[in-house]
């Protein structure tokens, strides 16, 4: 395919590409022992988590074009070059040099399974054998959740720094089908991670102080103003990364990073999409007690003009951050507003973790009823992804409204529908 230029300024803008990966027998290859350590608090049943992802990628399928994780990678280790590149650097970056020779004996096709669903362990020593390892490269469980490697920003693409090793290799891949197939700038955090966090650049390093920041915690309010998320994913160094390189851009006038502290010893607050994401140009969705709620957790605008840093200072909110800049956005509550109760079991089912795919239009979970309830309250209709795939429901014609995916199966790794989905290009809006 010819290269498609990247360009996301927005949360909301209508989105015209997005990247995908259906999750596979990569997720059944994990059993509960090492469950925590692939960063789910359960086992997945892949049969119906396919059921509920393909709700999502065909709802994505009939709105915009989608690009599959499987599909660009295969077309890049076509070419051996590629192949042998990307193959002994994931051999090196994980440790185990000694088996490049099997990966490069790969068809494209099998190399590109091997590299999702991972690779069995040589048990030929007594070193190997007591080792207990199954995996020499282990499989991406988290991959359908395609946001986390990699963020658009612009037209600029952030290869993020991990910060679990178990997710290591997605971000390489996620670099890989950047430079082959997208036109864009590339920000590799890694690259950064080299000079500032004494780790040697190694990814997924799980140093609490070092340099990590993951897509989830990345969104694009506008040209010129990001949220940050602050806790489990991205840490402070791995934000001033991110300041740095915006320094960098030659945007005219003022830009603006606004950065939200989370809980960093929760899983459900794992990124800031799970407690905030944009409904519209007027519209949010919160879970409260984190975004607007009186907590420990702070707010931090941060002003940059003239490639430097002018003014960094504490806000009561994002919302009230936002409002000075002129965005003022009426926030939808997950789990709605009648119990806390409700907003905490549905924030953990991903409540807040929605997804636009135009100004006003949105994908959900059907399970969080409470949060449903509240967005049509505010004016959004609920429909039904299977109504929108049979074509029973156009969604050119809708105003505001919510799709509804099934979750019964998908929440159990950790993210909803924004987690899912990895847009490339949205068109442009204006907001300030």
């Amino acid at each position: 395919m010819n290269k498609v230029k990247v360009n996301v300024n927005s949360e909301i803008g209508r989105l015209r590409g997005v990247i995908l990966h259906t999750p596979g027998n990569e997720v059944e290859n994990m059993t509960p022992r090492i469950a925590q350590r692939a960063l789910y608090s359960d086992i997945l049943n892949l049969s119906i988590a396919q059921k509920e992802y393909a709700q999502l990628e065909g709802v994505l399928s009939k709105w915009t074009t989608t690009y599959h994780v499987d599909d660009l990678l295969q077309k890049v280790l076509e070419d051996s070059n590629e192949k042998e590149f990307l193959a002994r650097r994931i051999c090196n970056i994980e440790g185990v040099p000694d088996y490049y020779e099997i990966l490069m004996a790969l068809s494209p096709k099998k190399l590109t399974t091997l590299l999702m669903e991972g690779l069995p362990a040589k048990i030929d020593t007594l070193t190997a054998f007591l080792k207990d390892e199954y995996y020499a490269l282990h499989p991406l469980y988290n991959f359908y959740f395609t946001r986390d490697a990699s963020a658009s920003i612009g037209s600029d693409v952030l290869i993020c720094k991990m910060a679990n090793r178990v997710r290591v290799r997605e971000s390489l891949i996620m670099e890989t089908i950047f430079n082959k197939h997208f036109e864009c700038s590339i920000i590799d955090a890694n690259d950064f991670s080299k000079d500032v966090s004494g780790e040697g650049g190694v990814p997924g390093a799980n140093n609490k102080n070092g340099v990590s920041i993951e897509g989830g915690d990345i969104e694009v309010i506008s040209n010129n103003v990001l949220l940050v998320g602050n806790g489990l994913r991205t840490t402070t160094k791995g934000i001033d990364m991110l300041i740095q390189n915006f320094c960098k851009r030659n945007i005219a006038g003022e830009q603006h990073i606004i950065v939200q502290q989370l809980p960093d010893d929760i899983e459900s607050y794992i990124h800031l999409d799970m407690v905030f994401t944009m409904l519209d140009k007027d519209a949010c969705l919160v879970y409260d007690p984190i975004v607007l709620g009186d907590n420990q957790y702070r707010t931090v605008h941060i002003t940059i003009d003239n490639g430097r840093v002018k003014k960094i200072r504490d806000e009561q909110n994002i919302l009230v951050s936002l409002r000075k800049l002129g965005i003022d956005l009426k926030p939808v509550y997950c789990g709605g507003t009648e119990d806390e109760w409700n907003a905490d079991r549905e924030q953990w089912h991903s409540g807040a973790n929605s997804f636009a795919i135009a100004p006003g239009k949105i994908l959900a979970y059907k399970r969080n009823t409470n949060t449903l309830e509240d967005l049509n309250n505010n004016g959004f209709n609920i429909v039904s992804s299977e109504d929108v795939i049979s074509g029973k429901v156009d969604l050119e014609r809708e105003k505001r409204c919510v799709v509804t995916i099934e979750g019964s199966e998908l929440p159990r790794g950790g993210g909803g529908a924004r987690c899912m989905t990895m847009p490339v290009v949205r068109d442009d809006i204006g907001l300030i």
